[in-house]
């Protein structure tokens, strides 16, 4: 068959049958996570009665509110997986719970196949600073540091030798764009170059994982785009799996192969950006995804159509997973319905109907 042109982009993120397959490979596995804060905590997550209660029903019964009730997800190699609510969903306390920055208090949190819950003082100090890292909101910057010192701090702490982390350091700050400003002390740089030393001090000890607590909350619009397109290349240059927080559904969408939900501590809906958008589990996911131009996150698997009897058949291919916006031009110009293809099998076709229908601010199918 024709291979779908290259310059169409094709949706990031795991196909349906690799998402089948993540449990098995997957870097991260959390299951049946709980975060309660209060007194004896532990009694709720094992009490099906406390777990059926809302947050003002479980303060007035026992005292104790759950931050994180019953989470569980898989993220696979490589993968950009996205955590988003609104403030107080509990996404800030999952992601901390991930790293045991918060004690969970009921759950499974494996990392590359060891349940970090099982790890003592000594483990965990290894873990944190050679198989994962995480980026804050807040740089937490040393302010008496320049930057390559602040950026091979970890290196330091581990005992390896000046000589070695300053030339790891000096490599990690040219990857993200820092170079010339190695002798900088924070001060000096702007809110978003300090988030890059933030970025290159977790890129430095290679870590497997990177976790991201709202990094660029803080940050002024402008600066805050040119710091997820930063990310995207990162993520792009060296593959780290990364587990990125936000309440900011376009940042999400942008950066996230797949995409949880969190609301009141529960998750609502997991997905890629085009499954939350073209068929979002409840009412809930319906008003936070309502705004968002559907022709920039739909692909052609949600609008496609089974073919007519009168379609003619040999027109040009288009995979599943290109989105529409990207599509557009290419179906308008063709003279027959393009055939949306998948490994050789027709799974349908798409016209300038259909296409238009989404450019123009209608229903796509589902």
């Amino acid at each position: 068959m024709t291979p779908a042109p290259t310059d169409v982009p094709q949706r990031r993120g795991a196909s349906h049958d690799e998402e089948q397959g993540q449990d098995r490979d997957a870097v991260i596995s959390v299951r049946g996570l709980w975060k309660v804060f209060g007194p004896k905590a532990d009694r709720v997550p094992k009490s099906s009665e406390l777990c059926g209660l809302g947050r003002r029903e479980l303060m007035e019964r026992t005292g104790c509110t759950a931050a994180v009730r019953d989470v569980r997800f898989d993220v696979a190699p490589g993968e950009v997986f996205v955590v988003m609510g609104l403030s107080g969903s509990g996404k800030s306390t999952l992601v901390r719970c991930l790293t045991r920055l918060v004690e969970p208090t009921a759950g499974e949190v494996v990392l590359e196949g060891e349940d970090i819950r099982t790890a003592d003082a000594r483990r965990l100090r290894e873990l944190r600073r050679n198989r994962f890292s995480m980026v804050f909101q807040h740089f937490g910057l040393l302010p008496h540091r320049r930057v390559v010192d602040n950026v091979a701090y970890g290196l330091e702490i581990r005992g390896m030798g000046r000589a070695e982390r300053v030339k790891r350091a000096l490599e990690v700050v040219e990857l993200v764009g820092l170079a010339g400003y190695e002798n900088s002390y924070p001060d000096q740089l702007s809110g978003g170059m300090q988030q890059r030393v933030g970025l290159a001090r977790a890129l430095a000890g290679d870590p497997g994982i990177l976790f991201f607590d709202e990094p660029f909350s803080a940050l002024d619009p402008l600066i805050r785009r040119d710091m997820q397109n930063e990310v995207i290349r990162l993520h792009r240059e060296v593959g780290k799996t990364m587990v990125f927080i936000t309440h900011d559904l376009s940042e999400a969408l942008k950066l996230g192969d797949r995409i949880l939900i969190m609301r009141d501590g529960r998750t609502v809906q997991c997905g890629t950006g085009d499954e939350l958008v073209g068929a979002p589990a409840d009412d809930y996911v319906r008003e936070f995804v309502k705004d968002v131009p559907r022709a920039d996150v739909l692909t052609l698997r949600w609008i496609m159509r089974d073919p007519r009897p009168d379609d003619a058949l040999d027109g040009p291919e288009l995979g599943p997973g290109v989105v529409v916006r990207e599509a557009t031009r290419a179906v308008l110009a063709a003279e027959k319905p393009v055939r949306v293809v998948e490994e050789g099998r027709l799974l349908g076709v798409v016209g300038d109907e259909e296409i238009l229908a989404v450019v123009a601010g209608g229903e796509g199918g589902a």
